[in-house]
């Protein structure tokens, strides 16, 4: 189960952002909340036990900024960059993200619950222990991206891109459904159940070229 704010070990000490999201900011302990941002710009920015809460960010960029130890709930990203961002003991609860532009990005102990993604570009990004819990991916894609210990556990996964991804511990038993949209010799090193795999295997037929015919 996701945790409450008030779990939060360090929710006691939290204090409300004051002035807007900048360039190169420093930002702990502060809870961003209520306020919907528009093209943001806080490219290197960095956020240590912060909390963010009921809002969107829209457009903009957040490029090379740090995430360390931050809860996220009910926040959507519509168009923003967070290409090559970082984020460590993060949780994102009951979100989305469409649109968003977070290639070249670097996820370790992250858990997703909840959340909407549609049109995600991860490309080269980096996943460690990472888990999608009753989340929905549209178009995702993993294309060129190293993903180990990643679960989908609830997920439905429709039109994933895993073109080049290096999978270890890729575990996709436990997801409602999945499809392959492109980068079906990249499940090497997945995990799916035999349900799953006659799901797949369509997508399967048509990537080596096999037409199936019923006479």
């Amino acid at each position: 189960m996701p945790r409450e704010l008030a779990e939060l070990s360090y929710a006691s000490y939290l204090k409300p952002l004051e002035g807007g999201l900048e360039q190169e900011g420093d930002y702990d302990c502060v809870q961003v909340s209520g306020a919907d941002i528009d093209d943001v710009e806080a490219g290197h920015a960095r956020f240590s036990e912060t909390v963010f809460t009921s809002m969107s960010i829209t457009r903009g960029s957040m490029r090379y900024s740090r995430f360390s130890d931050v809860w996220m709930r009910h926040v959507r990203w519509v168009g923003t960059e967070l290409a090559d961002t970082s984020w460590q003991d993060a949780e994102l609860v009951e979100g989305a993200m469409s649109g968003v532009d977070a290639g070249g990005s670097n996820l370790r102990r992250v858990r997703f619950e909840g959340c909407k993604f549609d049109s995600v570009n991860f490309r080269r990004a980096k996943f460690r222990d990472v888990s999608f819990v009753d989340c929905v991916l549209r178009h995702t894609d993993f294309g060129d991206a190293e993903l180990t210990n990643v679960t989908f556990p609830g997920t439905v996964v429709q039109g994933l891109l895993l073109n080049s991804a290096r999978l270890k511990k890729f575990d996709l038993r436990d997801a409602v459904s999945i499809s392959i949209a492109d980068g079906l010799d990249a499940l090497r090193g997945a995990t799916i159940s035999s349900r799953q795999l006659l799901d797949l295997a369509p997508d399967f037929a048509r990537a080596i070229g096999i037409n199936v015919v019923d006479s």
